[in-house]
């Protein structure tokens, strides 16, 4: 096993590890409710009064940007020049898809279909989304992104990030479904419910995102992506910690600069997705595939298609 190999399934079960351990918090916050209901709720109003009376607690997330400021938003995240990809190259992408082979092919529309399921509480899922949409918006364009952030209550509380919810995506070369299956707010001690799994996409998760193609510890996981049935990924590429105190609009601005820290994670994670993609087109787009940000991951995905 290379070097980079045991780095990278190192830091994979240590990000693992913090999901686990987020998980494990929303079990006993659900325990929690069902065990005291009402007078969990009389407490916590008690608390609300006393700190808007004294002005202590912590401070509540910034509004999310609207209108002219949301587009920029989007607008930055979905144009990232290509220089600035190829200037970051690999970045600091550390875990990347895990291709799986002799699979009947997903499919949609006659493309290869790329399929995300999350849920909008989910920090990992927010870190993921930056790169997931950097990387697509080279192959097709996005319609009706939203802007939102991870649930309040939750590790890395308030990351910024997008939501798949109510959006599309068209292409001529792959088909994309994003699924966002909750919201980040809790409701009587559950996330409310945003978009349902389709019976095809349910099909697809139950397979894929258990042993054996994926281990034991990382069943059931979020963000879950199935590219075309070619390669998987479970969890984020990057911890959530890197947009801990940035707004969506220094998220962009970090994105951009191919010298930030999140610029390195967010772009060399996309540099790597936009790579395996290149392998599920046959290299289409030409100027895509040949570019050097996508050289930079030359022989990590050659045994895609198998």
């Amino acid at each position: 096993m290379s070097k980079r190999q045991r780095d990278s399934r190192e830091y994979a079960r240590r990000m693992r590890m913090i999901q686990e351990r987020s998980n494990a918090r929303r079990g006993r916050m659900r325990t929690a409710y069902s065990a005291i209901g009402v007078v969990l709720l009389i407490f916590a109003v008690m608390i609300v009064v006393k700190l808007g009376s004294t002005g202590g607690g912590q401070e509540a997330p910034s509004a999310l940007p609207t209108g002219a400021a949301a587009a920029e938003i989007v607008q930055g995240v979905t144009t990232v020049p290509a220089a600035t990809l190829d200037s970051v190259g690999k970045g600091s992408a550390q875990v990347l898809p895990s291709v799986i082979t002799d699979q009947p092919p997903l499919t949609d529309g006659g493309k290869p279909l790329i399929l995300y399921v999350g849920a909008e509480y989910c920090p990992f899922c927010a870190a993921q989304r930056w790169p997931v949409v950097v990387a697509l918006s080279r192959f097709g364009t996005f319609s009706n992104l939203g802007l939102t952030t991870s649930a309040a209550d939750d590790v890395f509380p308030n990351t910024p990030t997008l939501s798949f919810h109510g959006a599309t995506y068209t292409s001529q070369y792959i088909a994309f479904q994003g699924v966002e299956t909750s919201t980040n707010v809790r409701k009587n001690g559950t996330y409310g419910t945003l978009d349902k799994l389709t019976d095809a996409q349910a099909a697809v998760v139950q397979k894929y995102n258990a042993p054996p193609f994926v281990s034991q510890q990382s069943a059931g996981t979020i963000p879950f992506m199935d590219f075309g049935n070619k390669a998987l990924l479970g969890g984020a590429t990057f911890s959530p910690q890197l947009l801990q105190g940035h707004t969506h609009a220094q998220v962009v601005s970090a994105i951009q600069d191919p010298n930030s820290q999140l610029g390195g994670a967010v772009n060399g994670n996309a540099n790597a997705l936009t790579a395996l993609i290149c392998r599920m087109t046959g290299d289409q787009p030409t100027d895509v595939c040949s570019s050097a940000a996508v050289k930079a991951f030359q022989g990590e995905f050659t045994n895609v298609g198998k």
